[in-house]
């Protein structure tokens, strides 16, 4: 198998240089399949962030990027996807190995990235302003202008997929980007700056700089040279990355937490509702904002659904990532002592385990931080575990009795990211879908496999603005009117 780890210190990406911190700093990254070090990476600093937001100014300004014909930037992003998919099986890898998910799907993580790549490539030279009649004598116009230079904070989830959810639409509208990884992986994001340059990609259009967030994650949001701000991860930080850039004026697209419902109707195909509802929870070990965490299951067929989720959670296969089982590890230890409070805060509460609730017995997997697909039964709507986030594969099962209950229950929380509704009902479906909260609502299906081109955004704490898809462009360049008088 192909691999792309390093053995050197890996330096950040500034102006389309590799180079150390301006302290000389690093920080290490672990395989939480292992807990073993994978890495040694640069820690970039406020100075470091500095300089990539100047670059990245500077690039913007340029012949070489500002003045580029929008075609030209299509060829360059074409090439940046070719290259993806032609290092796809040592990016997956890499991407296993850092953040922890099973191999096959990192395989698809990486050639969604190299979607986002290719599907903005085609739009950069359609980006179409309008005319505007005002009558004879005028002519009125607008145009869509990049907005700037655009700072991305991106989790550790998703790395490379979310990292290109950005910065692709970013480059198609022409803008310059500083992209910040996070310190738990980031490593295919450094892949994708080393990529984007060789594809010739003009130095300083994309910089990366990983840190911590408390320093390189401040010292973005806070700069007053960026121009826009993209930030995915909790609510709590998502406020202050915020009010940081509110301090300069600058847009933010907020995509933060979500407990998104699976709603199941006793009408429902029950062998694709099961494998809909635990690929919702159990994919990336539930450590994903859409994650389907609460089930709300008619009661008639609430029997039947956990009974087969509770066979299906059983013989799922955890394990290290690269060896491809059903479920990786979590994270970092101390998101799996979070995942394990919560399992015991529900339970205290009332909820029954119906499978799951301990990490594995297996000795081989000591080492690292895993947890076992869990079932907590007969939650009520009120409980902790059924309206915070718990970032794990913690699936809350809650049942009710009519349409109208299940649109309340769907609609009882803070959040309003996805929803998912099974039933063979279409007139039900799409009445249920009309009342839901929420900014992406799937029938039959959940998460259509990458989403690249569906909009993607919250309701309520799940955040604001649009990603992925045409209106993702919104967030990346401007309107312009142009008014002009003749005779």
């Amino acid at each position: 198998m192909a691999t792309e780890t390093r053995t050197q210190v890996e330096g950040l990406i500034i102006d389309g240089q590799r180079v150390p911190a301006s302290d000389g700093r690093t920080f290490d990254v672990y395989d939480p399949s292992s807990g073993e070090v994978l890495a040694t990476v640069a820690k970039a600093t406020k100075d470091d962030v500095k300089r990539a937001v100047q670059a990245a100014r500077a690039a913007l300004e340029s012949k070489a990027w500002g003045g580029l014909a929008p075609a030209e930037r299509g060829r360059i992003m074409i090439r940046i996807a070719q290259a993806i998919r032609e290092r796809a099986e040592a990016l997956a890898e890499l991407e296993s190995r850092d953040n922890g998910k099973p191999l096959r799907q990192a395989r698809a993580d990486v050639q969604v990235a190299a979607r986002y790549f290719e599907f903005f490539a085609g739009i950069a030279d359609k980006i179409m302003g309008n005319t505007i009649p005002l009558g004879p004598g005028f002519l009125d116009y607008t145009v869509r202008e990049p907005i700037g230079v655009s700072a991305q904070i991106v989790p550790w989830n998703y790395p490379i997929q979310i990292g290109a959810r950005g910065v692709a639409p970013a480059l198609a509208a022409g803008c310059s980007v500083v992209l910040k990884p996070s310190s738990e992986a980031p490593m295919t994001a450094l892949r994708l700056g080393e990529i984007a340059l060789a594809a010739g990609l003009p130095p300083g259009v994309l910089n990366v700089v990983p840190g911590t967030g408390s320093e390189a994650g401040v010292a973005l949001a806070s700069d007053p040279d960026i121009n826009q701000l993209t930030f995915t991860g909790s609510v709590d930080v998502g406020v202050q990355v915020a009010k940081m850039a509110a301090d300069n004026v600058v847009p933010v697209v907020m995509e933060l937490g979500g407990k998104s419902p699976n709603i199941v109707f006793a009408d429902a195909d029950l062998d694709l509702t099961v494998q809909g509802v635990a690929n919702a929870i159990f994919q990336n070990a539930g450590q994903t904002c859409s994650a389907g965490s609460r089930l709300l299951v008619e009661r008639k067929a609430h029997d039947a659904i956990v009974e087969r989720l509770a066979a299906r959670a059983k013989s799922m296969r955890v394990g290290p990532g690269v060896s491809d089982p059903d479920m990786g590890p979590i994270i970092s230890r101390r998101q799996l002592e979070t995942i394990e409070n919560y399992v015991k805060i529900g339970t205290s509460e009332g909820a029954t385990l119906a499978a799951g609730g301990e990490r594995p017995s297996n000795p081989l997997l000591g080492n690292g931080f895993y947890f076992m697909p869990t079932l907590l039964d007969r939650v009520s709507p009120q409980m902790r575990i059924a309206q915070e986030e718990i970032f794990g594969p913690v699936l809350a099962i809650i049942s009710f009795d009519s349409l109208d209950e299940a649109a309340e229950l769907a609609n009882r929380s803070q959040y309003g990211l996805v929803a998912g509704i099974w039933t063979r009902d279409i007139n039900k479906a799409m009445a249920l879908a009309s009342r839901i909260k929420a900014g992406q609502v799937f029938i039959n299906t959940y998460g259509a496999g990458g989403g690249v081109e569906l909009p993607f955004g919250g309701y309520k704490k799940s955040g604001y603005g649009r990603e992925k898809g045409l209106e993702s462009l919104a967030s990346y360049t401007q309107v312009k009117n142009v008014c002009v008088k003749y005779a």
